[in-house]
């Protein structure tokens, strides 16, 4: 047996973090003195103690700690998959952190120029800008989704559009580096400048303050950003609980859905693992037909992934492969019970 004090200097946790791990739940004494209260721990302990210690290191949630002592015997992928949505929750943490950094460097240094100028080969924008427009809102309610978000990291741009009901996300490289920056261009603007890219090879789109210019083939487009603050997407976009991945033909899935009146339609995975639509389904997902036919056109693919969830999960759209270039997201609707 070792004393709380043995067994604080040999895994790595002071002596208070043991006694709140107890109290938690986390990781108990072997036995502790009726009259003194003292702790003292079996050998067989240190192990867990020591991962505990590591776990609380990278800032794992307790609930998490203690699934992983549960579960690292008897389900070791449980455990694994623990780790990697930890893991993707740090990285999700430092993107944001470096996005907060680049505004603050910005605060900071007024007097510097805030122009921006992107160099975008002008087929990739004009497939960007394709992939996300039909989710654009233009509800007048909402003022801060009625354009497209042009959002700058690094060498990507990622362009967003969103109404509430479905969201459309389609990434685009750009020419260099660039310090943080999303600007919402208005919905006529950005069909603007979509209108400019056919037939051109690459295309300039600058924003200097609230000005934003863009120019394909000398032929020039500008407006004045929308002063408002965007959804965050990403958070929006973090979601691990498909149950079922299937790909599907856009035209047969788009012929499938115009069969019938139905504003609803019910997408559920048969145990062959293809695609059924019908206008109910008790373990299905129900969306929006003219939605998600708005979301296969985008873009003209003629192959798909369907990620589908439960009843209440979104509904995601993607590239097969894995690729993630361009996705897009619709929620689920309910279905009146039937009397």
């Amino acid at each position: 047996m070792r004393s709380i004090g043995e067994m604080a200097r040999d895994s790595g946790l002071s002596v208070s973090a043991l006694r709140f791990y107890d109290g938690a739940g986390v990781l108990a004494p072997a036995w502790t003195d009726p009259r003194s209260g003292y702790r003292w721990y079996g050998d067989e302990q240190l192990p867990d103690a020591r991962l505990v210690a590591r776990l609380r290191r990278v800032g794992m949630p307790l609930p998490e700690i203690r699934r992983v002592l549960a579960e690292r015997a008897a389900d070791p992928d449980a455990v694994r998959g623990l780790l990697d949505a930890h893991v993707r929750r740090l990285e999700d943490g430092l993107a944001d952190a470096r996005r907060e950094l680049s505004s603050v460097r910005a605060l900071l240094a007024p007097e510097a120029s805030k122009m921006t100028r992107l160099t975008i080969p002008a087929p990739e924008l004009a497939e960007a800008l394709d992939a996300v427009r039909f989710a654009a809102s233009t509800d007048p309610e909402l003022p801060s989704l009625a354009g497209v978000l042009f959002d700058v990291e690094g060498g990507v741009l990622t362009l967003v559009a969103t109404d509430r009901y479905r969201l459309a996300v389609a990434r685009v490289p750009v020419e260099q580096a660039y310090a943080a920056l999303s600007v919402i261009v208005p919905t006529a603007l950005a069909d603007d400048i979509r209108a400019l890219l056919d037939g051109a090879d690459q295309a300039e789109v600058s924003f200097d303050d609230d000005r934003i210019s863009a120019e394909a083939a000398g032929r020039k487009a500008t407006g004045v950003r929308l002063d408002h603050d965007y959804p965050d997407y990403r958070r929006l976009t973090r979601l691990d609980d498909a149950v079922h991945r299937v790909t599907v033909e856009a035209a047969a899935l788009r012929d499938s859905l115009a069969a019938g009146p139905e504003a609803v339609r019910v997408l559920t995975v048969t145990p062959d693992g293809t695609l059924a639509v019908s206008d109910r389904a008790a373990d299905g997902v129900a969306v929006n037909r003219d939605f998600l036919l708005d979301a296969l056109n985008a873009g003209a693919r003629e192959q798909l992934v369907l990620e589908l969830g439960g009843p209440i999960s979104p509904l995601a759209i993607r590239l097969p492969g894995g690729r993630d270039e361009s996705f897009s997201m619709l929620m689920p609707v309910r279905i009146a019970d039937e009397d």
